[in-house]
C-alpha cells in the first residue's frame, strides 16, 4: 500500500501561525502614539477598537467593588454595564477623540481607582444639588491644574507605568491639560475623563458671553484664564440634582454625540436612545414624551361601565331563572304525588269494596269505574274514527296503567298507601341508586311521603275502634331522641349587684308536650329560657338542671338542641327556602340522604304556611322581602328543619296575627308528636292558643314562680287559693293583669304571697326574706335589718368594685365561648370541608344579589384610577414614589371599606349560627375565598385607568402583583374592624389607618422609632414594591438615578419579592387575629 504525503500543507499552516504571532505582537504593541505618528485610518480603527476593548475590561476590574457598594441598586453588573457603556453600534465619539487627543486618548481616561473614587463621593453625597468631589492627589487646596475644572481633563504623567485597570492609586494628571472630548464628561476635581452613559447627550458646551455659562452644562470658566474654553460634561448625577447630561423628552439619543428628535407616531422619554412606536389608538404628535393612551382608558371605561350595567340590572336574573325552573320541577311533582295518591285512594276504595259485597258491590264498582264504563262503551267499530273517542280511550288506559302498576308495585314511592292497620302501610324507603340523583325524583319522593302523611292525619281525624287500635299498633310514628330537662331551685344573681332575676324556680318540661311561660314584663322569662338552654352569662346560678335526670350542661345536647330568639335573626338577602335548606344541610346528620333532607324541608315549609312565599327574599331594613309574621315563621323554621328534641322560642307569637299564632303553634304540636320537647315564652295568647298548650309556667316579678303545671289544672290551682276569673275573659290576660298590679286578687291574698303560696302548695322550701309572706306571720316582725354599710362605700371602692365586676363577666364570657361540653347527642353533622362547600354557595348567591354594590365599587375605582393616573403623575426623578403612594392610600381606604361587609352585615347571624353548632372556620374561610374575588378584580380595575392614564415604565403585570398583594393585605385588616366595632367605627379607622401609616412609612429614616413602627406598616412595603418594580426599568443614563433614589429610601433591588412575601404575611397575620377574634368576642 501507497502512502501520499503532501508537504505543501504544513508549510501553509507554519506560515499562518507566523503571521498570526505578529499580528497578535502587532495588536499588543498598538497604542494612540501609532496613530499620532502614522495619522493612518487603519490604524485609527484599530486603536479605536483596543481603546474600547480596554474599557469593556473595566467592568471586570470594578464588579468586586460594585457588588460590595452598589449591590443595592445593581444586580447584574453585566446587563446594566452593557444597558450603559454598549458601544459596539458606533464607535465614533471614541474615534473623534483620539483625534483630537493626537493618540492621548488612553492616558487621558479615568482608572478603576479614579472611578470608584467619584461614585464613592457621589454614594456618600450629603443634600446638596451636585456632587461634590473629595479632594485628591491631583485637585486639592495646594494643588489644583487646569483639568481640575469642570469638563476638562489631563494626561497622566508617567505615561509608562500608567496602567487603566488600576483600581488601588490615582495617578498624577500635569500634563496637557484641554477640554473633555464630546461623548465623554469630566467632573469638577478628578482630571480625567469617562465615557457618557447610553441614553445621555454630551456635546461640547457653547459659551454664552452674557451670562457667561457654559450651556447646557451651567457651569463657569474660570476667571482670569483666557485660553480657557468650554468643555464637555462635567457630572453624572442623578435626574432630580441635575438633569443636563441626559438626552432631553421628545427626542433620543442613538449615540451620547447625536440628538434625534422623535418622529409622529411614536415617543421618546427623557434618556432615550430610540424612540419607540405608539400603540395603534394612540395620539404620538412629533417631539413626543410620552403616548397618549387615554383613548385606551375611554375604551375600558365604556366597556366595564356596560358591564356593570348590564351586571347592575340583570344580577338576580341569573337565580331567578334557576329558581323558576326548580319551581316547575317542584310544582310538577306536587301535582304528580296529589294525583297518585288519589287514584291510588280510590283503587283501594274500589278494591276494599270488592272484597266485602255487602258495602253495595255494584254501586261502588260503577262508581269508581264510571271513566273506564264510559270508555269501554265509546270504543265501538262505528265511533273509532271520532277524535274524542280516541281521547276517552287514550285517557282511559293510561289511568288504568297507572292504577295496575301501583297495585303491581305497591311500595311505589311516588304514592303511598294509606290503610290503617295493614302491611302495606310501613314507612317507604326512600329508593336506592340513581333514582333519586335528579331534582323531579327527589321532589316526588318528598311530595309523596307529604301527601301520605295529610292522609294519615285525615284519617285520624275520625276515629274508630279500629282507628285506635292502628295508631297504637302503628310503627310509622317518627321519635327522636328524647331530653327531659328538670330544674330544681334554679337562681340566677347578677355578678356585682346581687340581684335576683331568677329564683327558686323548681319544675320541669318534658318531651311531647308544648310548654308556655308568661308572665309580667321582668318577670325573667328569656333569663329562664337562656338558663336552660346554657346561654346565660354574667350571672352567679345556684340550684341544678338536670338533662334526662342526670347533672350534665345541655350543651352536650347542641347539635339536638334548637332556640328560636326573640329576634328575627334570618339572612334577609337570601329566599325563604335558601334559609331553611342552609340550615338543614349544616345541621342535620351527615349521613341522611338529600332526598330525606328535601323532605323535612318541604314539610316545615308545609306546616308553617310558607309555600307561597318560598322563593321569595327574606328582605332587609332597606329591601322589603315578606311580611312580619312570615319572616316570624321563618325565624322558627331554621330551628324545626334541623329536628331537634329540644325546641325552646323566645317570643315566637310577638308580632303575629291570632291565625298566624295558630299555624304556627299547630305545627310545633305536631313536633311535639314526635318526641320534642318545647318551651315558648308568649305573651297573653288567646284563648284558643291557651287550650293548645299542655304545660303552663307562670312566673312574677323578680323571677318566682307562681304556677308551672298543666294548663288544664291551672284554673282549679288559682280558684282555690281564691282567685276566680270573671266571665268572658281570658285566663291569661287575668293571671297577667293581677301580677302587673292592674287587678288586685280576690280576698286577702296579695300578688307577693303568690309565689310562697306555689312553694307551700309543693312543698317547697321558702327563702327567708319571703317568710313575711306566709299566712299567719306579722310582716314587721320578719323584715330583715336593711345594711346601709353600701352608703358609706367611697367613690374609689365603687369604681374598683365595677372594675372587678366588668373583668368577671368578661372573664365569664371567655369561658362561655371557649367551653367544650362532650357531646351527647349522637347526631354526626357534617365535616367543615363540607359545611366550607355549603358556605361557599350561600355567599355566593349573596354576592350575586349585591352585585350592585359590588358594581359601585369598581365605577369608585375607575373614577379613582382616572382622577390618579391624571393628576398624581409617576415622575422620573423619584422613580414614581410620590404617585404610587397616592395610589396606595386611595386603594387601601376603597377596599377596606367595601370588605367591612363581609363580616359587618351578618354579624348577628352569624353569632346565631355558631351557637347552634355551625363550624366558624367554614364561615370564615367562605367568606375570605368569595373576596378573594375582589382581590384579583379590583387592582385590574383600578390599574386598568391608572396604568393608562399615567404610563409608568414598570409592567403592567407587576403593579398588578403588587396591588393584589396589597388587596390582601388590607382586607384582612378590614377583617378585624369589621368583627370588633361597630359599622361606623369600623368605616371611619378604615379611612384614618391607611393615611395614618402612610405618614409613618414615610417619615425620616434616622429616627430608630419611626423606622422600627415603619416597618409594620404595610404601606411602607408596598410603596417599596412599587418603586422596585420601576426601578428596574430605569437603566443606561438611569442607573445612577436609579441608584440615588434606592440609596435615599434604603431600598434593595432584591427585596421586591420580599415585599410581596411579608405583605402576604401580613395579610394572613391580620386573618388570623380577625377569626381569633370572632370566635372569642362572639355573643352567643
Amino acid at each position: 500500500m501507497r502512502v501520499r504525503v503532501d508537504v505543501g500543507r504544513p508549510q501553509h499552516i507554519l506560515l499562518f501561525f507566523v503571521f498570526g504571532l505578529s499580528f497578535m505582537s502587532f495588536a499588543l504593541s498598538l497604542d494612540g502614539d501609532d496613530y499620532s505618528k502614522t495619522g493612518s485610518p487603519k490604524v485609527l480603527i484599530s486603536v479605536t477598537n483596543l481603546i474600547y476593548n480596554r474599557l469593556q475590561n473595566l467592568k471586570n476590574v470594578l464588579k468586586a467593588d460594585v457588588d460590595r457598594d452598589l449591590g443595592y441598586c445593581i444586580k447584574n453588573l453585566r446587563n446594566d454595564w452593557d444597558e450603559a457603556f454598549n458601544f459596539d453600534k458606533n464607535l465614533d465619539f471614541l474615534s473623534n477623540c483620539v483625534k483630537k487627543t493626537e493618540g492621548d486618548l488612553t492616558i487621558r481616561l479615568c482608572t478603576a481607582a479614579e472611578i470608584k473614587f467619584y461614585f464613592n463621593s457621589f454614594v456618600r453625597r450629603d443634600e446638596a444639588t451636585t456632587v461634590h468631589v473629595r479632594p485628591n492627589v491631583n485637585c486639592n487646596l495646594a494643588k489644583w491644574v487646569s483639568g481640575c475644572e469642570p469638563g476638562w481633563s489631563c494626561n497622566a504623567d508617567d505615561s509608562k507605568r500608567f496602567d487603566l485597570n488600576n483600581g488601588k492609586v490615582l495617578p498624577s494628571r500635569t500634563k496637557k491639560c484641554q477640554p473633555c472630548c464630546e461623548g465623554f464628561f469630566c467632573p469638577q476635581g478628578l482630571a480625567c475623563m469617562i465615557p457618557c452613559p447610553l441614553g445621555a447627550y454630551c456635546p461640547l458646551a457653547k459659551l454664552n458671553k452674557t451670562t457667561g455659562i457654559c450651556e447646557p452644562y451651567n457651569y463657569q470658566i474660570p476667571p482670569g484664564k483666557v485660553n480657557h474654553t468650554c468643555g464637555s460634561a462635567d457630572s453624572w448625577v442623578d435626574a432630580e440634582s441635575s438633569g443636563d447630561m441626559f438626552c432631553s423628552p421628545g427626542s433620543y439619543c442613538p449615540t451620547t454625540i447625536r440628538k434625534v428628535t422623535c418622529s409622529s407616531g411614536h415617543y421618546c422619554r427623557q434618556g432615550s436612545t430610540s424612540q419607540k412606536p405608539c400603540f395603534k389608538l394612540a395620539t404620538c404628535n412629533p417631539n413626543t414624551a410620552n403616548q397618549n393612551i387615554h383613548a385606551y382608558g375611554a375604551i375600558l371605561i365604556a366597556a366595564l361601565s356596560l358591564l356593570m350595567l348590564m351586571v347592575y340590572n340583570c344580577s338576580d336574573q341569573v337565580l331567578a331563572t334557576r329558581e323558576k325552573r326548580q319551581a316547575k320541577s317542584r310544582e310538577a311533582a306536587a301535582r304528580h304525588a296529589k294525583e297518585t295518591t288519589q287514584a291510588r285512594e280510590r283503587w283501594k276504595s274500589a278494591r276494599d269494596v270488592a272484597k266485602n259485597p255487602k258495602l253495595g258491590l255494584s254501586a261502588q264498582l260503577s262508581q269508581t269505574f264510571s271513566r273506564m264504563k264510559s270508555a269501554k262503551k265509546d270504543a265501538t267499530p262505528d265511533n273509532k274514527a271520532s277524535g274524542k273517542s280516541k281521547e276517552k280511550k287514550k285517557g282511559s288506559t293510561n289511568l288504568t296503567k297507572m292504577m295496575k302498576s301501583m297495585e303491581d308495585n305497591s311500595n311505589n314511592n311516588e304514592g303511598f298507601n294509606v290503610g290503617t292497620g295493614s302491611k302495606q302501610g310501613k314507612k317507604p324507603q326512600a329508593p336506592k341508586g340513581k333514582q333519586l340523583h335528579t331534582q323531579s325524583q327527589i321532589f316526588k319522593y318528598a311530595y309523596g311521603q307529604i301527601e301520605k302523611e295529610k292522609a294519615m292525619e285525615q284519617n285520624n281525624k275520625n276515629l274508630t275502634f279500629s282507628g285506635v287500635i292502628s295508631m297504637a299498633t302503628d310503627t310509622e310514628i317518627r321519635t327522636r331522641p328524647v331530653i327531659e330537662v328538670a330544674f330544681k331551685d334554679l337562681t340566677l344573681t347578677l355578678k356585682g349587684k346581687h340581684k335576683h332575676i331568677l329564683r327558686s324556680v323548681t319544675g320541669k318540661i318534658m318531651p311531647g308536650r308544648v310548654s308556655a311561660v308568661m308572665g309580667p314584663s321582668g318577670a325573667g322569662k328569656t333569663t329562664f329560657l337562656s338558663a336552660l338552654a346554657g346561654k346565660t352569662t354574667g350571672c352567679t346560678r345556684t340550684g341544678l338542671i338536670l338533662i334526662n335526670g342526670r347533672n350534665e350542661s345541655i350543651n352536650s345536647y347542641k347539635k339536638i338542641t334548637g332556640f328560636v330568639p326573640q329576634d328575627d335573626v334570618v339572612h334577609g338577602n337570601l329566599t325563604v327556602e335558601e334559609n331553611l335548606r342552609f340550615s338543614a344541610r349544616c345541621r342535620l346528620s351527615a349521613y341522611m340522604s338529600k332526598a330525606d333532607k328535601v323532605l323535612i324541608i318541604e314539610r316545615v315549609i308545609e306546616s308553617l304556611g310558607l309555600q307561597h312565599v318560598r322563593d321569595s327574599l327574606v328582605g332587609t331594613v332597606e329591601k322589603r322581602g315578606i311580611s312580619g309574621g312570615q319572616r316570624k315563621r321563618v325565624n322558627v323554621g331554621v330551628e324545626m328543619v334541623m329536628e331537634p328534641s329540644l325546641l325552646i322560642l323566645d317570643e315566637p307569637t310577638t308580632g303575629l296575627d291570632s291565625a298566624s299564632s295558630q299555624l304556627l303553634l299547630r305545627a310545633l304540636r305536631r313536633e311535639a308528636l314526635e318526641g320534642v320537647n318545647i318551651c315558648m315564652v308568649v305573651h297573653q295568647p288567646s284563648y284558643t292558643m291557651y287550650k293548645m298548650f299542655d304545660d303552663m309556667i307562670i312566673l312574677a316579678k323578680g323571677g318566682l314562680t307562681v304556677y308551672h303545671g298543666s294548663v288544664k289544672k291551672i284554673e282549679d290551682y288559682f280558684a282555690d287559693i281564691g282567685i276566680t276569673v270573671p266571665d268572658r275573659v281570658n285566663p291569661p290576660d287575668h293571671y297577667i293583669d293581677i301580677l302587673e298590679g292592674i287587678v288586685k286578687p280576690n280576698g286577702d291574698i296579695t300578688v307577693e304571697q303568690l309565689p310562697v303560696r306555689w312553694m307551700l302548695h309543693n312543698g317547697y322550701p321558702v327563702p327567708h326574706d319571703m317568710l313575711k309572706f306566709c299566712d299567719g306571720l306579722p310582716s314587721s316582725s320578719s323584715t330583715p335589718a336593711q345594711d346601709d354599710s353600701s352608703d358609706h362605700n367611697s367613690f374609689s371602692n365603687d369604681l374598683w368594685q365595677d372594675v372587678k365586676t366588668t373583668v368577671e363577666i368578661q372573664k365569664d364570657q371567655l369561658q362561655h365561648n371557649y367551653s367544650n361540653s362532650q357531646d351527647n347527642s349522637n347526631r354526626v353533622t357534617p365535616t367543615v370541608g363540607r359545611q366550607y362547600r355549603y358556605f361557599v354557595g350561600r355567599v355566593g348567591k349573596q354576592r350575586l344579589r349585591e352585585a350592585r354594590l359590588q358594581a359601585l365599587d369598581f365605577l369608585i375605582l375607575l373614577v379613582a384610577g382616572a382622577c390618579l393616573g391624571t393628576l398624581a403623575k409617576v415622575n422620573d426623578e423619584t422613580i414614581g414614589s410620590l404617585g404610587y403612594t397616592y395610589t396606595i392610600i386611595a386603594v387601601s381606604l376603597l377596599c377596606k371599606i367595601s370588605a367591612l361587609r363581609s363580616f359587618s352585615v351578618d354579624k348577628i347571624q352569624y353569632w346565631r349560627e355558631s351557637a347552634a353548632g355551625i363550624s366558624s372556620l367554614a364561615h370564615f374561610l367562605a367568606k375570605d375565598t368569595m373576596d378573594h374575588l375582589n382581590t384579583t378584580m379590583k387592582p385590574l380595575v383600578y390599574l386598568s385607568m391608572f396604568y393608562f392614564f399615567n404610563n409608568p415604565r414598570s409592567s403592567f403585570g407587576d403593579n398588578y402583583i403588587v396591588l393584589v398583594c396589597l388587596v390582601y393585605c388590607v382586607t384582612g385588616m378590614a377583617y378585624i374592624f369589621a368583627i370588633l366595632y361597630s359599622p361606623s367605627a369600623a368605616q371611619l379607622l378604615s379611612v384614618l389607618v391607611p393615611v395614618v401609616m402612610t405618614l409613618i412609612a414615610n417619615q425620616d429614616k434616622d429616627s430608630l422609632v419611626l423606622k422600627y413602627l415603619g416597618s409594620f406598616c404595610y404601606p411602607k412595603w408596598t410603596l417599596e414594591a412599587f418603586v422596585l418594580s420601576n426601578a428596574q426599568r430605569y437603566s443606561g443614563v438611569w442607573v445612577v438615578t436609579r441608584c440615588s433614589s434606592l440609596s435615599l429610601n434604603g431600598y434593595d433591588l432584591s427585596d421586591w419579592i420580599l415585599c410581596l412575601i411579608v405583605l402576604i404575611l401580613m395579610g394572613l397575620i391580620f386573618r388570623f387575629i380577625a377569626y381569633f377574634c370572632m370566635v372569642t368576642f362572639q355573643k352567643k
